[in-house]
């Protein structure tokens, strides 16, 4: 039996001269930073390759199936309505707003095929904030369905932007097409010279405080984003063989929003562009993955460490085949370090895993998995060469291994800047450093430690307390399904410790047993002051971050009635 190469042997044998991820030196806006010698030139690119795939299945959505021929002959024909009918030309913006259909994709693949730059725009959105987003991107088209098109209507009129609308046989809104009425069959790709340095996509951050910024990202930063996501995977395959080799071809189960840069960029895009097959959800339902998972042999499952939970918690994991997967994870939240421990023990082949990036890094940062994951269970990983991470303080010096500061990454996956908004872009984007807004660490060995978000730290009494520290320990208690730590105003102390728990399905939560548990595992200030108990699933942006600033502020109106 071969020994099993190590993290360092496996980066070197891909990344070195000649090797399929070779890295070199280059300069990108001014900065001098490794990348891939074999970065294509755009998406389109990328795009038009995946026509040798033929028939070969690449989305599978409820009772439908779109072969990789399908897909890019409707790539193909809405690009020449974009151009001929719409007049779409290099650099216009075209939003999207839909749930997850395959016109989605379909519309995306388009829009970046022609040179648009496809705002991505997100579907839980209420009128103002829809009308926020067309109007600071300046959207030329919008390509909806007909709930998020009422949603933008009110807007659309008064900034003369056009719209087309998916899968909508009702009547027709006034001055709106319908997708399928304006495509001319067989139509074919229209003629446009992309750059690496051409904008390509503008996606929204999740907007906890004010109005969400436009994160602009070109060709090359999103396809040194997916090219950072194949090379990590075969070093982590290399490094960290699975328990038992897969018999199944590699498909992934889109879980996640389209807008939100995890089902994107690693989920989406990797899937289009390297012929991999694609299983869509309509919603999220446990039980609906759980049959999708056996129907469709999915190997891969990416998702916010709440949906691994639902789907270990769901009353159909028993009698259910997961035998296909070969990996359970995700990003979006830090993982539970006892959730890693029960994926390894509870799927029969898959190995659990988390990424660490932002919509600013294109979804790509330090990831972990299997042993090194089960090992190193409060880590968020280490990355490929190309992605400097470092620990920052708040001067911005760089820190030495293990210690704390503000997180920061440099490299060619990262976002040119914030749409329309200098002084954003300035404040996030240092020296060429982009900054995360996360206090942690990185040892030695290039391991990455998040201790929590820096504005989100409870400061009691001169005491600094790390929520996820006081969140790791909740979640050991086996009746504790969600939890939120976060901050509540105090007149002595400054701050006191408050946490929100939702107990999972048929069980309740004892609050004097859990302070008992805590008290146990944790110094006395870090024990929370404040629990509150929730009947109903804790509160998410749509990137599935709980919202603590949400649930915060009821508690502090309470306190005041």
């Amino acid at each position: 039996m071969s020994e099993v190469p190590s993290w360092d042997q496996s980066i070197a044998t891909l990344t070195g001269p000649g090797a399929p991820f070779e890295i070199v030196e280059k300069e990108v806006g001014g900065q001098n930073l490794k990348v891939f010698a074999n970065t294509p030139s755009s998406l389109r690119e990328r795009f038009n390759e995946t026509r040798l795939n033929g028939e070969k299945t690449f989305l599978v959505y409820e009772d439908e199936t779109w072969s990789f021929a399908d897909t890019m002959a409707r790539v193909d024909e809405i690009a020449d309505a974009l151009v001929n009918r719409y007049g779409i030309e290099k650099g216009d913006r075209v939003a999207i707003a839909m749930r997850n259909y395959p016109e989605w994709i379909l519309s995306f693949a388009a829009i970046v095929s022609v040179g648009g730059v496809a705002v991505c725009m997100n579907s839980w959105w209420k009128t103002d904030e829809m009308a926020f987003g067309l109007e600071d991107c300046g959207a030329k088209l919008l390509i909806a369905d007909i709930e998020r098109f009422r949603t933008a209507e009110p807007t659309l009129s008064r900034l003369e932007t056009r719209s087309m609308i998916v899968r909508h046989d009702g009547e027709l809104p006034a001055g709106a097409d319908r997708m399928q009425d304006v495509l001319q069959t067989g139509a074919a790709m229209p003629e446009v010279s992309i750059g690496p340095d051409d904008d390509v996509t503008i996606l929204y951050t999740s907007g906890t405080t004010g109005f969400p910024k436009g994160a602009v990202s070109t060709n090359f930063a999103v396809l040194s984003s997916l090219q950072s996501f194949a090379c990590r995977a075969l070093a982590g395959a290399l490094s960290q063989p699975p328990k038992d080799p897969s018999p199944f071809d590699t498909c992934f189960i889109l879980a996640v929003p389209l807008f939100h840069v995890t089902g994107l960029v690693p989920v989406m895009l990797s899937c289009f562009v390297n012929g991999i097959k694609l299983v869509m959800m309509y919603k999220w339902s446990p039980e609906r993955a759980l049959k999708l998972i056996e129907r469709e042999r999915v190997t891969q499952f990416v998702g916010v460490p709440t949906m691994t939970i639902d789907l270990l918690e769901s009353p159909d994991f028993d009698s259910r085949d997961t035998s296909s997967l070969a990996a359970v994870g995700g990003g979006g939240a830090p993982m539970p370090p006892d959730l890693v421990g029960r994926v390894d023990k509870s799927f029969k082949r898959a190995r659990p895993g988390l990424g660490y990036g932002m919509t600013e890094t294109n979804a790509y940062g330090p990831q972990i998995n299997g042993d090194d994951h089960v090992k190193r269970p409060r880590s968020t990983g280490r990355s490929i060469p190309t992605l400097e991470v470092r620990a920052f303080d708040s001067e911005m010096n760089p820190l030495g291994a293990n210690e704390l500061g503000e997180l920061c990454f440099r490299g060619p996956n990262l976002i040119r800047g914030y749409w329309n908004n200098p002084d954003a872009t300035a404040d996030t984007i240092v020296n060429g450093w982009l900054r995360s807004g996360d206090l942690g660490r990185v040892d030695d060995e290039g391991f990455v430690f998040i201790e929590d978000r820096v504005k989100d730290m409870v400061l009691r009494g001169g005491e600094n307390i790390y929520c996820a520290e006081v969140e790791a320990i909740i979640y050991e208690y086996e009746d504790v399904h969600e939890a939120a730590v976060f901050g509540m105003p105090h007149d002595r102390l400054g701050e006191e410790v408050a946490c929100a728990i939702l107990p999972k399905k048929g069980r309740t939560i004892d609050v004097d047993a859990l302070r008992v548990h805590l008290s146990a595992k944790l110094a006395s200030f870090k024990v929370p002051s404040v629990i509150e108990v929730a009947s109903e699933a804790l509160p998410r942006n749509a990137a599935g971050k709980i919202m603590k600033r949400d649930l915060r502020e009821v508690l502090i109106e309470r306190k005041k009635g």
